[in-house]
């Protein structure tokens, strides 16, 4: 089977509190960027395990450490019966760039590894499954808008608010590793709640008031990133800003297909309409 695991974007993110046992609760909507996606196949296979192989964008670690392993053998190990699997991944989503490629190709493989075994695993499960994974993978097993908080693994689903609305995405050749972007916040915790703010007021109006708390300490460190969020206003974008730890920064235009975007050479950039 082939597939197509998609990245996300972040609205909003906040960091409320840092738990017992090292990671942070965190508030955010994460949504579903439905046509940036890398291509991930899996076969039942003549071998005594599983067979696993990469091509594409480089791919940070040892390829025995892909998150898609580690999915995998999450699965194996509450169903013996999923062995003799041949996976090849194919990235197209840029690493370390706060869009959750990798989390999406883990949730694709708990979700096609059912599939492909007649498991029946129902999406509680899997999310529970995934969330063992990584704290964004469970967002990708329903892969629909959704209010994540905790790590990131409770998932409360959400409008999809930005339906026809064009976006933008630019990742400079620099990658944020998510411990760095941890290390330069403060927790803090809001008074108000932040689908309140997305769901109450014109996105005209989020510019303000729907802020990403890693941005001041990322862009006092790599200021190109700052740059890119100023130009993609400057460009006429209602909204922007970084998505996740960085660092891809992304614009919400009404209409973009006309938009110059040479100030970004030699950056990734990816534009479609939001669904």
């Amino acid at each position: 089977m082939l597939l197509f695991p998609n990245c996300k974007i972040n609205l909003g993110l906040r960091i409320v509190s840092k738990r017992p046992d090292g990671y942070h609760d965190i508030e955010t909507v994460m949504y579903p960027v439905k046509n940036l996606c890398d291509v991930l196949e899996i076969l039942r296979y003549d071998c005594e395990d599983i067979e696993f192989s990469v091509s594409g964008m480089r791919i940070d670690g040892a390829v025995e450490k892909n998150i898609c392993l580690k999915a995998y053998r999450v699965v194996q190990r509450e169903y013996p019966q999923v062995r003799g699997v041949y996976m090849h991944l194919h990235k197209a989503i840029p690493m370390g760039a706060g869009l959750g490629g990798g989390s999406s190709d883990a949730a694709y493989v708990i979700r096609e590894l059912s599939d492909l075994f007649g498991l029946g695993i129902d999406q509680s499960q899997m999310e529970r499954m995934a969330s063992e994974v990584g704290s964004d993978v469970p967002f990708f097993v329903a892969n629909r808008p959704a209010l994540a908080t905790g790590r990131g693994e409770r998932l409360e689903p959400v409008d999809r608010l930005l339906a026809g609305w064009q976006l933008v995405l630019v990742k400079p050749p620099i990658s944020v590793g998510t411990a760095e972007a941890y290390a330069g916040v403060t927790p803090y915790r809001s008074e108000n709640l932040l689908t309140d703010i997305l769901y109450r007021i014109p996105i005209e109006q989020w510019r303000e008031r729907v802020v990403n708390d890693f941005e001041p300490s990322v862009f006092a460190r790599y200021p190109v990133i700052a740059r890119i969020k100023s130009d993609l206003y400057r460009l006429g974008a209602v909204y922007a800003s970084m998505s996740g730890s960085g660092s891809t920064v992304f614009g919400i235009f009404d209409r973009a297909e006309n938009v110059d975007l040479s100030c970004f050479q030699d950056m990734f950039v990816h534009h479609e309409v939001l669904e």
